[in-house]
């Protein structure tokens, strides 16, 4: 069975809810990871927007979650470390956590949620930009996975 990263909230390729996004609570959505393959040790996940006016966007860099995790819970804390040993890094607003979709009125963006299942931590220091942790993430990579949301303001 084949990685897989999905949320409860929204099917692939639909609307993220409100509450998920700059309009609503801002709040991260819960994410289910399904597919595992043995050996990971760990997960890092990056979420970004290609479709920003500026260049890919990035609302998301969490890296070093514990590979028993089965996923997100929604709100995760947008703390630089967290109690589990996960950590945080920089979005594009150079603060730590998630921010939610908040694109310019027009044509919806997307929203792609990158997972990777990876085989050992990463061991970084919280704060590094999704470059970095995407480069670090892809050496030692045992299965990546995509999930992607749409949002967009009339």
């Amino acid at each position: 069975m084949a990685l897989r990263v999905s949320s409860p909230r929204w099917k692939q390729g639909e609307t993220i809810p409100k509450r998920y996004t700059g309009d609503g609570a801002d709040v991260s959505p819960p994410l289910v990871f399904e597919g595992v393959p043995a050996g990971t040790k760990s997960f890092a996940l990056i979420c970004d927007d290609p479709d920003a006016p500026v260049g890919t966007w990035v609302h998301w860099v969490i890296y070093d979650v514990p590979g028993a995790t089965k996923g997100l819970p929604e709100g995760v804390a947008k703390d630089a470390s967290l109690s589990d040993g996960s950590r945080q890094g920089k979005n594009s607003w150079k603060k730590s956590g998630y921010g939610g979709p908040s694109p310019p009125p027009g044509k919806p963006h997307r929203y792609f949620f990158r997972l990777y299942a990876l085989k050992e931590r990463l061991g970084l220091a919280p704060g590094l930009g999704a470059k970095e942790v995407e480069a670090a993430a892809q050496a030692k990579s045992l299965e990546k996975a995509e999930f992607m949301g749409t949002y967009g303001r009339p």
